[in-house]
């Protein structure tokens, strides 16, 4: 079934006078599971785990047409992943639902400095019966600032600055600078901080597979089936499959 950034890619191509042509990319036929050149194609290998934590995406106008956007990568992990298209004068009535499910503990993912102090948390905490709901704004780093300022139905929400301790490993796209990081690399981080390691461990192995089929595709170039990406992502889900084994033998 196609997840939710598939279907508001698919609702938003829908609505396009012209085709979407990324910038340097691939005018090549793409798959529809993945966004790749079918012979690049990652479906197969494509992992998905359970959490009890979910993500919500707010995503700029065009993200989710980008062949280059990540937060694809985090709905193909996290079934509970919610994507919604931001617009300034209007929002969607199934995410101010979904903000006030009371099942979720709604976070919004943002550095602390641009935020009122009283509503920055660094830590995930909530009652037993609360699930961890982290917002993120999926788009260029100017898209969300502006995001961030202009909407006020996040504003009663706490924000979680993340500090994290290493450089960006996404190769996709250059925005000038070391520590801003990619939609699944936030997620990762989110996830982590809340308990949610395999889910974590699993985005942070997804995304290299995913940047290696990419720019092989890109280049015309065959996939190295036996690098060190790959290996890395076999390792993370044999390890995953090995405890989910032995947690339903010790129940």
């Amino acid at each position: 079934m196609p997840h939710a950034v598939s279907l508001l890619r698919a609702a938003r191509l829908a609505r396009s006078a012209k085709p979407f042509l990324a910038r340097g990319g691939f005018k090549r036929e793409r798959c529809a599971g993945c966004r790749l050149v079918p012979s690049h194609c990652m479906c197969a290998i494509r992992p998905s785990v359970a959490t009890r934590a979910g993500v919500c995406l707010i995503m700029a106008d065009i993200e989710p047409l980008k062949p280059t956007n990540t937060g694809w990568l985090v709905a193909d992990v996290v079934a509970d992943t919610f994507a919604f298209g931001w617009a300034r004068t209007e929002v969607d009535p199934a995410l101010l639902a979904l903000l006030n499910d009371p099942q979720w503990q709604p976070y919004v993912v943002f550095p602390g400095q641009y935020a009122q102090p009283e509503r920055v948390v660094l830590g995930v905490e909530q009652p037993a019966a609360k699930r961890s709901l982290f917002i993120l704004f999926d788009a260029t780093w100017a898209e969300a600032r502006k995001m961030f300022r202009r909407s006020p139905y996040l504003d009663r929400l706490p924000v979680l600055s993340l500090r994290p301790e290493r450089i960006t490993q996404y190769k996709l796209r250059n925005s000038g600078r070391d520590d801003h990081f990619c939609t699944s690399e936030v997620a990762a981080m989110c996830l982590n901080l809340a308990g949610e390691h395999a889910a974590g461990q699993t985005l942070e192995a997804y995304l290299p597979v995913f940047s290696h089929h990419y720019l092989r595709a890109k280049n015309q170039q065959p996939i190295a089936w036996d690098g060190a990406e790959h290996q890395r992502l076999r390792e993370v889900v044999a390890a995953q499959s090995a405890q989910s084994a032995q947690a339903s033998l010790a129940s």
